[in-house]
């Protein structure tokens, strides 16, 4: 029964780290690169993310539960993971320690912006391009956020190679070597938007 709860919440845990997170995390990067287009878009495009029918609902069901799923038990596995690479130092075993550690690096850049955001809404401040620039000038805060951005991204990226194994779509090694290209591709994608949209706030 154990092992069977154990299998299930992995499953999920891969699933909800896709679906819905992976979605809303690439929806959530489009959504700030309008910042290269100049505030007036930038402040469009989050009007009409923060303008959508039952937000709030949206933002719980589809954001927020998945996500503390996702990151309570991702702590879980980071903790109980057993990192072999200084023994066996493969390519596939380097990318099992740096997802568990950009996991835990996501964690507290998620924590950490939205308390600065979301938090900050809820006590009156505006999420606004104004917020983003206020923040980013800071010097120290534009490498955290790059730190947490890549690290988000990456996690993202090459969870979905083991999403792609786990719910066997890759079994064979040259689906997966394919499926290695690819996860890379979406992370090299993802960090151009990514980084782009951050320095257009500054």
């Amino acid at each position: 029964m154990a092992g069977n709860r154990e299998f299930f919440n992995r499953r999920l845990h891969s699933l909800l780290g896709v679906i819905p997170i992976g979605i809303f995390l690439t929806q959530h990067l489009i959504v700030n690169h309008f910042a290269t287009r100049g505030p007036g878009a930038f402040e469009e495009a989050a009007e009409f993310m923060g303008n959508l029918p039952f937000r709030i609902v949206l933002e719980t069901v589809i954001i927020y539960l998945p996500l503390l799923f996702h990151a309570i038990y991702g702590l879980y596995i980071a903790f109980t993971a057993k990192n072999n690479v200084s023994r066996f130092g493969y390519f596939r075993n380097w990318m099992f320690m740096l997802q568990r550690a950009t996991g835990i690096i996501t964690l507290i850049f998620i924590t950490w912006h939205v308390w600065e955001t979301r938090i900050a809404a809820a006590f009156g401040a505006e999420v606004n391009y104004q917020m983003m620039h206020d923040i980013l000038s800071n010097s120290g805060m534009m490498v955290f956020y790059i730190v947490g951005i890549l690290s988000a991204i990456f996690h993202f990226a090459n969870g979905l190679w083991s999403f792609f194994v786990s719910w066997g779509i890759t079994q064979s090694p040259r689906s997966q070597v394919i499926s290695t290209y690819f996860t890379i591709g979406v992370f090299v994608a993802l960090s151009i938007v990514g980084l782009r949209a951050l320095f257009a706030f500054v």
